[in-house]
């Protein structure tokens, strides 16, 4: 089943950007809050005024500003801090030195931290570093000495935007991590199931033309040989393919993690075109006079991805029983519609498989087991399991979880 990539971002600094907006609209609302507490105690009250009539337009206006790294430019983070660092040196215009010296807020008030995070957020701890150094030199300059007050007021801001930063810049990092590693992760699948293609229909029919070549001998024994070299070179091919890199992690940048999402290519748009499918007709073609199936009588139900990939595997085993138990051998297949899980059993009477046997062929780039079988199931959620004993054939069990059984049954239902 043909399979594409779907793409999903997601940002893990999403949520401080949403937390700045908040507090960004709360600091400023507190900052007016004090001065309408104190504002019979300024000197010149109208200065004050004259700031605020600035401060919260500007902050309401640049709200979308703050929503995400894109819209948060170096531009709009300069201009931000200076529209903190001017209140905090209007404040002596505005308040007495007095009340400066006894530790009244500055016009900004905590609003100031608000411009100093965007920094840490959008830049790093280096940024913020840089951000909080300028708020500290206002802070002095305004009260016109260096204070233990200001000192306090000043590292709070720096330690807790550098925090932050650092925190952010850890969070790239991880997020960098991830996008690589979920890219390997569908390189890898994607890369498996072309091998199992390739291993179902081209390896098959090569290996065919070089058995039946040497048998035949002449000048198809000629034609078989090169055909033999063919299949161990492209096996090699398929066993150690190189999985590309992308350039999915370069959104990086902006904030996103681009997530590889494996979904059908077959994917219906319309919801009648997923109706559940009978696994029994895609198994039918597999019984023959050496081959024997034995089915439930109702209609076994599964997604129409998850039973042709069960039934392909069914296919992959039947493969392995002529290939290594010869022409001869019998195989029977045994279907079991369990309320939880579907179970096809494939057991043949052939020799079977000398132990070591399956790790040596996936040395060898023969992997019908691990990729035509094992990994077909794996994809759709279900596990394969493989007993062999020498002299007494091998049984290979494929079960799939129907999670959504009742569900499945009930449109069936309705449908009849």
């Amino acid at each position: 089943m043909a399979r594409r990539e779907k793409v999903m971002r997601m940002s893990v600094e999403q949520p401080l950007w949403r937390a700045l907006t908040a507090y960004r609209v709360l600091t400023m609302l507190y900052a007016i809050g004090l001065f309408v507490a104190a504002h019979e105690k300024l000197d010149r009250p109208w200065v004050a005024i004259a700031y605020y009539a600035v401060l919260a337009p500007w902050t309401l206006a640049t709200l979308p500003r703050v929503a995400n790294a894109a819209s948060c430019t170096r531009r709009f983070l300069f201009a931000d801090l200076t529209v903190a660092l001017v209140g905090i040196l209007l404040t002596p215009l505005a308040d007495s030195q007095q009340r400066i010296t006894d530790g009244s807020p500055t016009l900004p008030s905590i609003w100031t931290a608000g411009s100093v995070l965007a920094f840490a957020i959008k830049g790093g701890w280096r940024w913020a570093a840089s951000a909080s150094l300028l708020v500290g030199v206002a802070n002095v300059v305004q009260r016109g000495a260096f204070s233990r007050d200001t000192l306090h007021n000043v590292l709070l801001v720096c330690i807790a935007s550098i925090a932050i930063g650092y925190v952010v810049e850890l969070a790239r990092a991880s997020e960098r991590t991830l996008a690589r590693a979920l890219e390997i992760e569908a390189a890898t699948r994607e890369r498996e199931r072309l091998a199992r293609d390739i291993h179902d229909s081209v390896l098959q029919v090569l290996a065919m033309v070089q058995r039946r070549g040497t048998a035949i001998g002449g000048e198809a024994a000629e034609l078989g040989r090169l055909a033999g070299e063919q299949e161990v070179a492209l096996r090699t091919l398929v066993a150690g393919g190189i999985v590309p890199a992308s350039h999915a992690s370069e959104d990086i940048a902006q904030g996103a993690v681009v997530r590889a999402v494996e979904v059908p290519d077959d994917d219906p748009a319309d919801p009648d075109d997923a109706a559940p499918r009978d696994l029994r007709p895609l198994l039918a073609p597999h019984a023959g006079s050496k081959v024997t199936l034995s089915e439930p009588g109702a209609p076994v139900l599964l997604a129409p991805g998850t039973a042709r990939e069960l039934a392909a595997a069914v296919g992959a085993a039947l493969d392995n029983v002529r290939r290594h138990a010869g022409a001869e051998a019998r195989a029977w297949i045994l279907v079991e519609d369990e309320p939880d899980e579907v179970i096809v059993t494939v057991r043949d009477d052939g020799p079977g498989i000398p132990e070591g046997r399956l790790v040596e062929a996936e040395g060898e780039g023969r992997l019908g087991v691990a990729l035509s079988i094992r990994g077909r199931l794996r994809d759709i959620g279900g596990t394969a399991e493989l007993i062999s004993v020498p002299g007494q054939g091998t049984e290979v069990e494929l079960r799939v979880p129907r999670e959504q059984a009742r569900d499945t049954r009930g449109k069936a239902g309705k449908a009849r």
